[in-house]
This record gives structure tokens, C-alpha cells and sequence, in this order.
């Protein structure tokens, strides 16, 4: 959700146990069973198991030799990730796979890895520049009988040069073109900052400054209205090529801006929400409206250490003495108590990761829980410390 320059409501229904969230869990997002990779009804199983039971006759009989081939052993069981509705016709998993900063290759792999794992939700963006390789990961998985595209809840973002209403839907099929999908589940303005328009043939992504060749390259700004953006946006929906909207890196101001006027109201804001930037009120306003919170970069400042942009902290939030004694208590990592304390006051998280072992780790959050002094804890360590600020890398102070 970061530039890539700078590399460059919710309500919940059916706790997963007594206590688990403040919210209201709504249901749990079911993937396949290891004995059903395809996702294929409980009937067809049961042909599977008929199957297997012939066969296993036919061998005892000695109809067919005891050295024939049998079915391989069942992989194991994905991970199973609650959802939160979005409207009433789509529920998006609290867990997703975040793409930005995701090489594009190794992107490929990665998402065929996250799928298996369990992620039905990739978040990605025109700007991360990964978008074909997301795509083909996700073509592989469906080929390979992993998922169908019913099962998955793909992002992706509209790039700020972008924001005029005629370019709108051409970025969005640009998007779709990459992904090889026919529609988005969910379609965010990834920036409230227009820039001056770059068509696909002169460079895409087309990044933040508007002519990086330039001795001196600079943002150019475009007068273009939000509300502009946000009703092209619209019409994306009711030409069905997105099935809902949304917006991101938005103060509640703007929000509020936005409900005086959308005909389609947001269904989520993404945000920079983690431990040192909690942004509580922001979140409880949205909540109160129906809109959901997504917390990109949930697990702080790790990917801005490697970029030198930390704000002098020095280490990460996976190295807080606070955040390794929860982790201890817990028997769980340090990551896992950041992940969990997001996921525990309601907002859905899309950590990154192009590692199946740390996949693995980011969405094993759920069976367990952080009591009431653990959340206190984690509170107490709030600095409204931000780390994607455009006021820093692009001089437009969107946050001010």
C-alpha cells in the first residue's frame, strides 16, 4: 500500500470462542478440506470415499495387484480464516496476503503458495508493479484445482494518475488485463492525491514523479476533484467489472466528505494501522458508519527499516520487549501478537510475506486469544508514529 517510489461495518457474527472479539464475527471463511483440494461438495466426497473403498476391495480380492498405484496422501489442511460482510452479498477474510514490495519473481509462487496456505485474500495495487505475476499465480492455482475464482477476494488499487473520471475505468481494465480476471472484488483509490496523467505506452506503473528522466523529477499535480474519482468509481460497479468500492489512506474528514455525496458508500478504508499507530478513533468512527478498517503494514515499521524510513526507532515492532513477553506468554511469535492484536479489535489485516513459512505463521491466528491486560499492554504502546507519509517522500501532507 506504500508508493512504490518510497522502495520504490463491519460487524462481526459467530465468535470463534466466548470473549474472542469486541465485534461480532460473522462467519468463518471455509476452505477446502485436505481430502477435497478443489473445493468440490460434500457429495462428491463422498463419491471420493466410495472410490477408495472399491478400490481398496478390488486389491483385497486380488483383482488388481497389490503394487497398483493409490491416490497420493492428502495435503495439509488449509488454514480456515473468519470473514467480515461486506454489504450484504460478499464477506472479505480478516487475513490477506499484501503484495507491495513482493519482487515480481517470486510474486507468482508466492500467491500459489498463499493460496494453498489458505489466503483467499490478495491485496495488491496498480503501483506495486506485480500485477502480471499476481495474475498468473492466481491462473495456476485455479488450473491446478487449489481454488476457484469464487473462492478468492482479489484487491487491487487505483493509482493517483489515474483520478480523472475518463481514465478511471481504462486503469481499472488495465488491472483486470494483468490479473487475467474479469472483475475485482474489491477496487480502492489507493491515494487522495491526483497527479498529472501518463498513458500505459509512456510508462506504467507510472509511479510518483511525473518524468523520472528529468534533471530535477517532480510531482506534477492534477486539478482533479475526489468526487470525481469516486463517482467513476460508481460506475465501475454498475458495469460490473468491480462488485464493491472503496478508498484508502483517508482521514475521517474525508470520509465524511464522501458519505454527503456516494450513491455506493465505501465499504473499507485502508489504513496504516499497527502498535506504534493505532488510530482507535478513526476506527471506531468507521465502524459506527459500516465501513470497515483494513490495516496495511500491520506489523509496523519492519519493510520501512529496510528502507531507512523508521523515524529513527531502530528496530521493529517483532523486537519490542513488550511484544516478546506476549509472545512468550502465548507461546506464539512476535508477529503473531501484533497480527492478533488488529485482528482482535475488528480490523482486517494484510500482512506481506513471499515466505511460506512466515504465510504460514501470519495467518495462524485464530483458537487462541489475547486476554484483557495483554490488550492493555499493546495499547500502551501507541505513538501515532507513522511511517508511509507522503508529507515526507512527496511533499503533499494528506495526514496534516
Amino acid at each position: 500500500t506504500s508508493p512504490r517510489s518510497f522502495r520504490c461495518t463491519a460487524r462481526w457474527a459467530c465468535r470463534e470462542e466466548p470473549g474472542a472479539l469486541p465485534l461480532r464475527l460473522h462467519t468463518s471463511h471455509k476452505l477446502p478440506p485436505p481430502t477435497d483440494p478443489c473445493g468440490h461438495p460434500p457429495g462428491r466426497r463422498s463419491l471420493a470415499s466410495a472410490a477408495g473403498l472399491f478400490l481398496l476391495l478390488l486389491l483385497g480380492c486380488g483383482v488388481l495387484p497389490r503394487g497398483a498405484a493409490m491416490a497420493a496422501p492428502a495435503p495439509p489442511p488449509a488454514a480456515t480464516v473468519p470473514v467480515t460482510t461486506l454489504g450484504r452479498t460478499s464477506n472479505m477474510p480478516v487475513v490477506g496476503l499484501g503484495l507491495w514490495k513482493a519482487e515480481a519473481e517470486v510474486t507468482t509462487n508466492a500467491v500459489k503458495e498463499a493460496i494453498k496456505a489458505g489466503y483467499r485474500h490478495l491485496d495488491g495495487a496498480c503501483d506495486y508493479g506485480n500485477e502480471p505475476a499476481v495474475g498468473q499465480g492466481i491462473k495456476e492455482s485455479i488450473e491446478e484445482g487449489v481454488c476457484t475464482r469464487e473462492d478468492l477476494f482479489v484487491v487491487s488499487k487505483l493509482w493517483n494518475t489515474f483520478h480523472a473520471g475518463e481514465h478511471v475505468e481504462a486503469a481499472c481494465r488495465r488491472t483486470l488485463q494483468d490479473l487475467q480476471l474479469d472483475y475485482l472484488d474489491l477496487y480502492l483509490i489507493h491515494f487522495p492525491i491526483s497527479l498529472r496523467y501518463v498513458d500505459f505506452e509512456t510508462r506504467y506503473p507510472p509511479e510518483w514523479t511525473y518524468d523520472p528522466t528529468a534533471a530535477e523529477p517532480k510531482l506534477e499535480f492534477a486539478n482533479v476533484p475526489y468526487r470525481e474519482t469516486w463517482e467513476a468509481m460508481e460506475q465501475l460497479v454498475h458495469k460490473g467489472l468491480v462488485r464493491h468500492i472503496g478508498v484508502s489512506n483517508l482521514p475521517a474528514i474525508m470520509v465524511m466528505d464522501v458519505l454527503k455525496y456516494a450513491t455506493i458508500p465505501p465499504v473499507t478504508n485502508q489504513i496504516e494501522s499497527h502498535l506504534l499507530l493505532q488510530q482507535q478513533p478513526l476506527i471506531d468512527w468507521m465502524t459506527s458508519q459500516g465501513i470497515v478498517t483494513t490495516a496495511y503494514s500491520p506489523l509496523g515499521s519492519v519493510s520501512y527499516v529496510q528502507l531507512g524510513g523508521d523515524n529513527g526507532l531502530g528496530r521493529g515492532l517483532l523486537d519490542d520487549p513488550v511484544v516478546a513477553a506476549l509472545a512468550a506468554k502465548h507461546s506464539k511469535t512476535p508477529a503473531q501478537v501484533c497480527l492478533r492484536w488488529n485482528v482482535q479489535r475488528g480490523v482486517v489485516i494484510v500482512p506481506k510475506s513471499t515466505k511460506p513459512g512466515r504465510m504460514a505463521e501470519n495467518i495462524d491466528l485464530f483458537g487462541w486469544q489475547l486476554d484483557e491486560e495483554d490488550m492493555t499492554q499493546l495499547a500502551a504502546l501507541d505513538r501515532n508514529m507513522r511511517f508511509n507519509n507522503p508529507a515526507i517522500y512527496a511533499g503533499c501532507p494528506i495526514f496534516a
